[in-house]
């Protein structure tokens, strides 16, 4: 039996974030090899974080800058250690490779964050994102950890692009997967056009895309509400902040309505999915669970960047603010268009996002490796040269914190 160790930047929330959901995917794709799993993180327990003994995973709080992290894990021993982005890899990677050499390690990018700050810098700019933007601290703080493991888990197609012809990433280091749907479980029906009313969306407030995606509907939803006057948005998502509770506004139609017991649900309840989303990264859990539940969804580009190749989306792509508003009043007064769209989400989940086919390739992908560690890590020079320099320099920077926090 493999025993695996995952190093959580945060506790997993599935009903938070798509992140959580995602974490929680690959955790229950290991225990289905029958995998020793152990989750363990230097966050604070969250009041939205599942109940790990519920899936027969352990869990273990660990300290930053500690030695006491050593002889946890020269006892655990793992065969594996995935960490949960860059900056646990930052945090523990030396410790790991000094008390578990052999252990294969993945990073779990979850998104590109070096992307999703760099499209943020530009847009507080208002201008396109620039290569100067893109090659920041962070972008080589993230590539050098990606170098340093054996495997980095990316969730986005348009990602795996960006780290190959643009970072020059060797593809050998990396693997596509993205979210992963048991399509067994997908319903084949949902609520009907004249079943449903309104609009909605969906995100943790604490994520920066999200937040912004809020603000940008107060500009657009008075244009929406002024074709269909009685119409409603309603805005779900964990820990929103006063700031966000200040909008609520019911004589507008703007319903703040914080978080949902049931995401899916609130999905099916409405007829249209608002998602425009102006920057980001990686791939949108809420408008694959507005595919799952069939609700019509009308996003911006970026938002449905590596979600599909060819197909047809289900709903509009759209990044002008006047086409945006157009395409939501269509596919929620025009049940023609809306049915259409409708029938676009299945056949797309069905393509990219099937569980048993994702799930299958990633442990082939850690078996393959696992065979072949040895040559894998030699020809991976710059990564054995990061480890030299880049560990050396976070090693000692952590001892010292270390030992002053002793003494």
């Amino acid at each position: 039996m493999k025993k695996v160790l995952v190093i959580g930047y945060v506790w997993p929330e599935p009903n938070s974030s798509a992140a959580g959901s995602h974490m929680m995917s690959i955790l229950r794709t290991f225990k289905a090899e029958n995998w020793q799993v152990e989750f363990a993180t230097p966050a604070q327990h969250s009041e939205h974080a599942i109940d790990l003994r519920d899936e027969d995973i352990t869990s273990q709080s660990i300290v930053l800058n500690c030695d006491s992290f050593n002889d946890y894990v020269k006892e655990y021993q793992p065969d594996i250690v995935l960490y949960d982005r860059f900056m646990m890899e930052e945090q523990f990677g030396w410790r790991v490779e000094k008390y578990a050499p052999q252990a294969i390690k993945i990073l779990d990018t979850e998104d590109l964050q070096c992307l999703r700050n760099a499209r943020h810098t530009a847009h507080r700019s208002k201008r396109k994102c620039t290569q100067a933007d893109l090659f920041s601290d962070i972008a080589k703080r993230e590539i050098a950890a990606i170098l340093r493991c054996d495997i980095s888990l990316i969730i986005s197609s348009y990602e795996m692009k960006l780290l190959t012809e643009t970072f020059k990433v060797d593809a050998s280091l990396l693997h596509y997967l993205p979210f992963m749907l048991s399509l067994e479980t997908l319903p084949t029906q949902s609520r009907l056009f004249s079943e449903r009313k309104h609009f909605m969306t969906i995100g943790n407030f604490r994520h920066a895309p999200n937040w912004d995606v809020v603000l940008y509907l107060q500009e657009i939803w008075p244009r929406i509400r002024k074709r269909i006057p009685d119409a409603q948005l309603h805005i779900y998502g964990s820990y929103p902040p006063p700031k966000a509770i200040a909008l609520h506004n019911p004589k507008t139609g703007f319903y703040i309505k914080g978080w949902a017991e049931d995401a899916y649900e609130v999905i099916e309840s409405a007829r249209v999915c608002l998602a425009p989303i102006r920057f980001g990264a990686g791939i949108k859990g809420k408008l694959i669970d507005a595919m799952v539940m069939q609700t019509p969804s009308v996003t911006s580009s970026l938002g449905a960047e590596g979600m599909r190749v060819n197909e047809s989306w289900p709903g509009v792509i759209a990044d002008d603010t006047e086409a945006f508003v157009e395409a939501s009043v269509q596919l929620h007064e025009d049940e023609e268009k809306w049915s259409e769209a409708q029938s676009h989400a299945l056949p797309l989940l069905k393509t990219y996002y099937d569980a048993q086919k994702l799930s299958t390739a990633f442990i082939e992908k850690i078996d393959h490796t696992e065979k072949h560690l040895e040559q894998h890590r030699l020809d991976n020079f710059t990564g054995a040269m990061l480890k030299h320099h880049s560990m050396m320099s976070t090693k000692y920077m952590s001892q010292w914190i270390s030992e002053k926090n002793r003494s």
